[in-house]
């Protein structure tokens, strides 16, 4: 786990960073929560838009950025809201034909967004918050302890704000306890990344006003954060009845057990989750539960409403979606292409470009103009110099005469890969392998598979554009990397 810890790296807002010289990515925010990301990946031959869930009004995250995301070469579209909205929609919406639907709609399709900003659902989310702080006021004043066992960061720093707001409006004097592992790194990171937040909360921010309120909560004594219920911090200062949050959602693991089991007989406490499809089968090991239980359900993403009109305003060249979103976006006949996925499957895309533009340096470009010769209609000119590939950048530089980043570059290598020089290469190794030819399911072009088994499972793809290889662990990978670099033969 620390290993793998160790390889993620942490970006501001909109920040880029570069991957193998040939990918430049860059996070962008969805809306969803505070840090949730859409990812702008951008490559020499084109750019991947990731489009995750996303919300285009939140009370603590900053806004959906989606004019960032428009006119992407490919756009991998992974909200699945729309998804379960499919099945409620499916009667009257799209219209059976796409004609119909873009003569009715397609018109204010450019403007739509902006009025989203400022849509129902803001209002109904707070309408939300509201009902939860009502219910929770209740609870205590019937001397039941609520239990809030709800995951998302964005949703429990409302509640725990409103929450707070009504005790005191109501002049109700109870604890509110925040138990987790990583509780006080969770409400210390809260105050210092203002770029991911709300504007809203941007204005308190530069009005010198605490961002949110756990601050003068604890300084209050009103609030108590403790990694775990069996602290000395949390059993000093536990008091019932109380307003607990902590993990986790599941009711499966984390201090929500131990609470459940306290409070699930008692008829005037209450449990508030989110809605879930297997709720009695979550409930099931506190049975019988005389606990009251609210569930409820916050934006988690795109509605299939919005989702379609969305991606005529993003303009993608090809785009992605689920298996069940397909029919509903192809019968409008989008200028885009439309592809499927689904889980376990492979979704080959068309080309992005045929070519991938390069950028020479000037004392390079003059030879151009010097030594060109006519090769099959098309002007051929020799240069000499150094390949790279910067910032998702190809660019040609002359040998000792440019001043190169101090960081190490990825090699480049080109050539054709012999099957027979890379299977012995392999065998060498002390690999297993075994081979095999087929043919793409279009019939374009033959395909060699070389299956890998041991000492780790491999497969490596060859046709006569690309080799593809799939592996799971870096020692494997580095030691078939090399074997195929080894075998290239150079045009």
């Amino acid at each position: 786990m620390k290993g793998c810890m160790e390889k993620v790296q942490f970006l501001k807002y909109a920040e880029e960073a570069y991957y193998n010289g040939s990918l430049t990515i860059k996070a962008l925010s969805s809306g969803l929560e505070i840090g949730a990301c859409n990812w702008n990946i951008l490559s020499p031959k084109g750019n991947i838009i990731y489009l995750s869930g996303s919300v285009f009004a939140s009370a603590t995250a900053t806004s959906f950025d989606y004019k960032a995301l428009e006119r992407s070469d490919v756009l991998l579209y992974s909200d699945f809201t729309a998804c379960n909205d499919v099945d409620g929609e499916k009667n009257d919406f799209p219209p059976a034909t796409g004609s119909s639907y873009s003569s009715n709609i397609g018109s204010c399709w450019e403007t739509i967004p902006e009025s989203w900003l400022d849509s129902d659902e803001y209002s109904e989310e707070m309408e939300k918050v509201s009902f939860i702080c009502s219910c929770a006021l209740d609870t205590i004043s019937d001397g039941g302890s609520v239990l809030i066992p709800i995951g998302r960061p964005g949703v429990m720093l409302q509640l725990l704000e409103n929450i707070s707001l009504s005790l005191e409006s109501s002049n109700l004097k109870v604890p509110i306890y925040f138990v987790s592992s990583v509780a006080e790194e969770l409400l210390a990171f809260s105050n210092i990344i203002p770029e991911w937040l709300s504007s809203q909360l941007q204005e308190r921010f530069c009005s010198g006003q605490p961002l949110f309120t756990h601050i003068q909560l604890s300084n209050e004594k009103k609030l108590f954060v403790s990694p775990a219920i069996h602290s000395s911090k949390f059993l000093t200062s536990w008091q019932e009845p109380c307003i607990v949050f902590c993990p986790h959602w599941s009711l499966r693991l984390g201090p929500v057990v131990h609470l459940l089991q306290r409070w699930c007989a008692d008829p005037n406490s209450l449990l508030i989750i989110e809605e879930r499809a297997d709720i009695k089968l979550a409930l099931l090991p506190f049975e019988p539960m005389s606990m009251k239980v609210l569930q409820c359900s916050f934006i988690s993403g795109i509605k299939l409403k919005k989702a379609i009109p969305l991606l005529k305003i993003l303009q993608p060249k090809h785009v992605l979606v689920p298996e069940s979103l397909r029919p509903h976006i192809s019968c409008w006949n989008p200028k885009f292409s439309v592809h499927s996925f689904s889980e376990n499957e492979t979704v080959v895309v068309p080309k992005l470009k045929t070519f991938a533009d390069m950028d020479i340096a000037m004392d390079m470009a003059s030879e151009l103009l010097i030594d060109t010769k006519m090769i099959q209609g098309k002007n051929i000119a020799r240069l000499k110099g150094e390949l790279l590939i910067e910032q998702g950048k190809y660019r040609c530089v002359l040998r000792n005469k440019q001043v190169l980043s101090s960081q190490v570059r990825p090699l480049l290598f080109l050539g054709r890969v012999d099957l027979d020089s890379l299977l012995m290469a392999l065998k060498k190794m002390g690999m297993k392998v075994a081979a095999q030819h087929a043919q793409n399911t279009d019939g374009s072009e033959n395909v060699s598979l070389i299956f890998i088994s041991e000492p780790n499972e491999a497969l490596i793809e060859v046709t006569s554009t690309q080799t593809t290889i799939s592996v799971g662990d870096e020692t494997t990978a580095s030691l078939v990397s090399e074997a195929v670099r080894s075998t290239l033969v150079c045009f």
